[in-house]
């Protein structure tokens, strides 16, 4: 599903080229569950971003479902996102003008979901996450926990083929976060949906089937 072949990513500072992934080679099949772990500062979310097609890099080639992302205008990428990718952000990434219940119907408005069914969809969503009561609020109006659940439920509503998440449960209570970490797995096996997390917790990452090491940018063999 996903093809990383010698991906480099920096940034240049005052003459100074500061390396924020290196010569990284991946392969991720469809249906994994994979955990992306490492000390603050290692590329892990920056490596998150690129195969969430969210963040270009500055060298390598990157296959998605066997398309050339490299190759690919910004355009026809935004497009390949919108179908198979869903993203949980560490940061939520919500809307402010909008709603719970708008904020959750956002992907089905770019796949151009029928109104009857997108209602259907966003009641299911909210029934799941316990946040029916906040369908009519706006992100400043709750809390972190419940701004993430917002997230997760926005990222799962369109039933992608491939999950990013950056930290799904570090905002959320621990059982919460079990039960997102319980959610996810169950979404892996039984419906193959791939998962890819950046995690700090040994537990969360146990849920995965394959663990990607990266250190100061370079994945740990």
């Amino acid at each position: 599903m996903i093809q990383l072949k010698n991906i480099f990513k920096w940034v240049n500072a005052g003459g100074n080229r500061t390396y924020l992934l290196k010569d990284i080679n991946l392969s991720i099949a469809e249906g994994e569950f994979v955990s992306i772990m490492g000390p603050s500062g290692s590329g892990k979310s920056t490596l998150l971003h690129i195969i969430g097609m969210l963040d270009g890099f500055d060298e390598g080639e990157y296959r998605f479902l066997q398309e050339p992302v490299h190759a690919l205008k910004e355009k026809q990428r935004s497009a390949l996102y919108k179908q198979y990718i869903g993203f949980v952000f560490q940061a939520y990434h919500l809307i402010d003008e909008l709603t719970v219940y708008e904020n959750i119907e956002t992907p089905l408005l770019y796949k151009d979901v029928k109104a009857t069914e997108r209602k259907a969809l966003v009641a299911d969503m909210l029934d799941r996450f316990n946040i029916v009561g906040k369908k009519d609020l706006f992100p400043a109006q709750l809390s972190g926990g419940q701004q993430q659940l917002v997230g997760i439920a926005r990222a799962l509503i369109s039933k992608p083929k491939l999950i990013l998440a950056d930290e799904p449960t570090g905002n959320l209570n621990s059982k919460q976060g079990e039960e997102i970490m319980q959610l996810f797995q169950q979404l892996n096996k039984e419906d193959g949906v791939t998962i890819i997390q950046v995690t700090h917790s040994e537990k969360n990452a146990a849920y995965s089937n394959h663990i990607v090491n990266l250190l100061d940018g370079r994945i740990e063999t």
